[in-house]
């Protein structure tokens, strides 16, 4: 009996992800531990194994689709199964599966696996059945997308599942080309789009569709027919998808509703590595482990216990300030800026610190991270130090207050007590606060403290 396979839900925050890859193809046979397909959130990415064994009947959703938790996405049961009452998809994705290809199919369109290609496919009455152009292996927004630009999308390369067109395909192909002005898309048959056109913004015009183009040649001035033809060169372009739409998103959003402003202070840094230098030496591995960064971070901690209007919320008219300090921590990943929360950080030692927050960058890292650890924290640090980066702005990850900006350490010009000019290592903060609910004394005050404690970090680290 046919059963579909379900959107896992990753985490209690998670409400749809995005699936990047199909692992599996209309007509595979799986087991439970077979992978289907690669998918991703806006905080992790994971890989969705069957659950169930039998033969792929059906893939509910393409490449690049955005499919709510518990939403289906595939149907495995036996071939040549009435999997009609189970599918909820497009009206072309697949109810059956052919159980032989159509006689004469060329050996030449399977791969090298020995796997039918996605034009074998096609050709043996599968799913994409039809010879191309008849839009039956088109998604609907891709159909609907070609129509609106006069393009044939039945003629263009699917990326999609088994060869299928979808709407990132059409989107390649306008950006590889130009637009139709509305006089040519309703005169353009079977249109792909080719060289820019001589309408405004280089759009095809009804009269390019008919032209010839000429070679290449001189005009009366210096500029060069091709210089005007191939302007601007080669573009890439790349729609923002899973984490990097999100965080578009949420950046835009922090600016938009809150005011943000940004303070800069720089702190001696002498103490910071010498005390570095001796962990470095130290016999337990956890400690010598402590980086500059670390010691950043626990000196930030202690600093917010006694700053409580820094490390809140503010949402909806209402500032919600903490007892526990749970520390956001920007990390660079692969797929794209995460914040792991280091939960209770203040009740934690030097070495508790750092080990848990290694532990939580190399999960987000890795794409392991429980998805409710990239949520809840009341103040955020992103450390930009070990880029040589001596001041920025960082922005709100509201609805907090505030973050921190960790700079690099670097020397400056310092009068001497006995008048005799020198060199002093000091480090810089960047620390913005959302001016609703945080005046620029308290910001400066805190940022006193945290340089007070930085400065005397052995003290800090004792205490």
């Amino acid at each position: 009996m046919a059963q579909v396979v379900v959107m896992p839900q990753l985490g209690n925050t998670v409400e749809s992800c995005l699936i990047t890859t199909w692992l599996v193809a209309v007509g595979n046979t799986v087991e439970p531990n077979t992978l289907l397909c690669e998918i991703e959130t806006d905080k992790s990415s994971m890989e969705v194994p069957a659950g169930v064994a039998g033969t792929v009947l059906a893939l509910l959703a393409a490449e690049g689709d955005d499919v709510p938790v518990k939403e289906p996405i595939a149907v495995v049961g036996e071939p040549g199964e009435d999997i009609s009452s189970l599918t909820t998809g497009p009206e072309e994705l697949p109810t059956t599966i052919p159980e032989e290809p159509r006689q004469g199919a060329s050996e030449a369109s399977r791969s090298a696996s020995g796997e039918p290609s996605g034009a074998a496919l096609r050709d043996a009455g599968s799913f994409l059945a039809g010879s191309a152009g008849t839009g039956e292996g088109v998604s609907p927004r891709a159909r609907g997308l070609a129509a609106s630009q006069g393009i044939a999308a039945g003629k263009l390369a699917g990326t999609g599942p088994q060869g299928r067109v979808i709407e990132r395909d059409v989107r390649a192909a306008m950006a590889s080309g130009a637009a139709l002005t509305p006089g040519a898309r309703a005169e353009a048959d079977g249109f792909v789009p080719g060289a820019p056109g001589t309408g405004i913004g280089g759009r095809v015009t009804r009269a390019d569709l008919h032209t010839v183009p000429e070679e290449p040649g001189e005009f009366a001035g210096e500029v060069s027919r091709r210089a005007v033809a191939e302007f601007p060169g080669e573009v890439t372009e790349t729609p923002l998808k899973g984490i990097r739409k999100v965080i578009a998103e949420r950046m835009m959003n922090s600016l938009a509703t809150s005011a943000q402003l940004t303070y800069t202070a720089t702190a001696p840094a002498a103490g910071l590595l010498a005390l570095r230098a001796r962990l470095k030496g130290a016999a337990d591995p956890e400690l010598a482990a402590v980086t500059i960064g670390d010691l950043v971070g626990y000196a930030t901690v202690k600093t917010l216990a006694t700053h409580p209007v820094v490390n809140a919320h503010l949402t909806d008219g209402v500032l919600r300030e903490f007892a526990s300090i749970h520390l956001g921590m920007a990390v660079d990943t692969p797929r794209g800026l995460l914040v792991p929360t280091l939960r209770f950080a203040d009740t934690l030692s030097l070495r508790e610190f750092s080990a848990q927050s290694k532990a939580l960058a190399n999960e987000a890292i890795g794409g392991s991270i429980n998805p409710d650890l990239l949520a809840g924290a009341t103040f955020t640090v992103s450390n930009l130090g070990a880029f040589g980066i001596e001041s920025f702005t960082p922005l709100l990850n509201v609805p907090q207050v505030a973050i921190l900006g960790v700079d690099a350490i670097f020397p400056r010009a310092v009068i001497n007590a006995d008048g005799s000019v020198g060199a002093e290592q000091r480090i810089g903060f960047s620390l913005t606060a959302d001016h609703r609910v945080i005046d620029g004394a308290d910001a400066a005050r805190y940022l006193k403290d945290l340089c007070r404690a930085v400065a005397d970090i052995d003290l800090t680290v004792l205490g």
